[in-house]
């Protein structure tokens, strides 16, 4: 029944998409860090309209192939934010979040050349933290088969053997390792960044530590708001999303090797936050 409901809405969006919204902003990961906590709570804005039917569309990295209708086809209509701009004084921005546009090789410049001017969230955490999470988030989900995280992140290097190259020569192929086994990729966060930057700049960029987000929600949510260009209209509440239970805690000697690994890409890391990450320090 469910199933039956979203394909009869998605339908109805892409017959409908000329008159829909698209994305003034889009939360682009990193999985794991804090994505689905931000959405939420921005969602809560009257004057940030989030997808009609989930929070990650998905569309530039593994679905550019259905095309820009479809997914114009997800967002609120225009003559609804019509009316809030003429309750409010100020039209609303639609959004998204769909943590893996940051870690595709592709997903960058199609999001630029289909939302000129569109800007870009990204929540970064503790990479060794990230990656454990990950596993466990994959492995809960059924995208990951091996158990021991340790193998796990030693398999990650002949798994994700020519990925990038792979997406890219076939622009609408999917990698299901890149996607799901990347736990040391993904947490090194500036090579993704730099990579945006010439497309993007930075100034339509904005970096946040999650544990900040965490720690001080309201302050960073102000934040948030300011980079968007958006006033400050009412309280949201602050939730963490989507955490898991983890069997066991991570080996000390692990955690120690993975910190060693990710110190020079923490360090590079610097600029886009403005100074240390929280969990150097």
């Amino acid at each position: 029944m469910k199933h039956s409901v979203l394909s009869v809405s998605r339908t109805t969006g892409r017959l409908t998409s000329g008159g829909r919204l698209l994305p003034s902003f889009l939360i682009v990961g990193a999985q794991r860090c804090g994505t689905t906590s931000l959405y939420r709570a921005l969602a809560q804005h009257p004057l940030l309209a989030k997808p009609v039917l989930h929070k990650g569309v998905h569309y530039f990295d593994v679905a550019y192939s259905r095309g820009l209708p479809w997914y114009q086809g997800h967002f609120p209509l225009r003559v609804g934010a019509a009316l809030l701009k003429r309750r409010y004084g100020q039209r609303p921005l639609a959004f998204e979040s769909s943590p893996y546009y940051l870690f595709h090789p592709l997903a960058g410049e199609r999001i630029a050349h289909d939302l000129p001017g569109v800007k870009l969230i990204v929540l970064v955490r503790d990479p060794v933290e990230r990656a454990f999470s990950a596993h466990s988030h994959e492995l809960a989900r059924g995208f990951e088969t091996e158990s021991n995280f340790e193998y796990a992140v030693e398999l990650e290097v002949k798994r994700l053997a020519g990925a990038e190259a792979s997406l890219i020569a076939d622009p609408h192929s999917v990698h299901h390792s890149h996607q799901h086994h990347a736990y040391l990729a993904r947490g090194r966060y500036a090579e993704q960044l730099d990579r945006l930057e010439p497309v993007f700049g930075r100034d339509r960029i904005l970096v946040i530590d999650s544990h900040k987000f965490f720690a001080t929600p309201e302050r960073v949510y102000d934040r948030v708001l300011e980079f968007l260009g958006v006033p400050h209209m009412g309280d949201p509440v602050f939730e963490r999303h989507n955490g898991r239970a983890r069997p066991k805690p991570l080996p000390e000697s692990v955690r120690q090797a993975l910190t060693d690994h990710f110190e020079v890409y923490d360090t590079q890391l610097v600029p886009w936050l403005g100074g240390e990450p929280s969990w150097r320090r």
